[in-house]
């Protein structure tokens, strides 16, 4: 991983995409996946559940191939032009790899339901992340999906305001004010 990691804290589809940064991939080992993992994992159970399997250099793979249809499809909706037909039915097959079903259960008092999915660690992690990435690419808010504003960066954000125009402003954001702070007491 990058000195500062990744960020997160974006819909799961765009944290996902944003491990590829302009200083080069986040996940190029079955561990660095892991550490994505542990960093989603206060927000997903399905982050939990899949950090008590071994990950492998395929499911890995997989990810990241993932990673670059979801990426694609949200530079194509970025733009207004239809994504690739391709791209969306790999997102569609990594879902039918690992059906979710919601499993019933009786805990002595009520009847209680789990979401679980079926296959492998890596079908799992490949249909949850490709499930996300359909929540995001269908939802209206895509359309206001940003890039950071920094001309060295390349993060991708959801802006919960309007006015929001980096990804992080404890990175890019702070950045930015930093270097206008120097041009103006440089060039005063």
């Amino acid at each position: 991983m990058s000195e500062l990691g990744p960020l997160t804290g974006e819909p799961l589809a765009l944290d996902l995409v944003n491990t590829r940064p302009a200083t080069g991939d986040l996940l190029t080992t079955p561990d660095h996946l892991r550490t994505w993992l542990s960093l989603q994992a206060n927000r997903f159970a399905e982050a939990r559940e899949l950090l008590s399997v071994e990950l492998t250099a395929a499911d890995l793979a997989a990810v990241r191939e993932l990673r670059e249809h979801i990426a694609c499809a949200l530079a194509h909706i970025r733009a207004g032009t239809r994504p690739p037909a391709a791209g969306l039915e790999a997102l569609n097959q990594a879902q039918h790899a690992a059906p979710a079903i919601n499993e019933l259960t009786w805990n002595g008092e009520a009847v209680t339901t789990i979401h679980r999915r079926t296959g492998t660690p890596g079908a799992r992690l490949a249909a949850w992340l490709a499930e996300a990435a359909a929540s995001l690419l269908a939802d209206p808010a895509v359309a206001k999906v940003r890039q950071c504003d920094a001309t060295d960066c390349v993060m991708l954000f959801l802006p919960a305001h309007p006015r929001r125009r980096w990804c992080s402003a404890t990175r890019c954001g702070n950045r930015v004010r930093v270097a206008r702070h120097y041009q103006r007491r440089n060039y005063a």
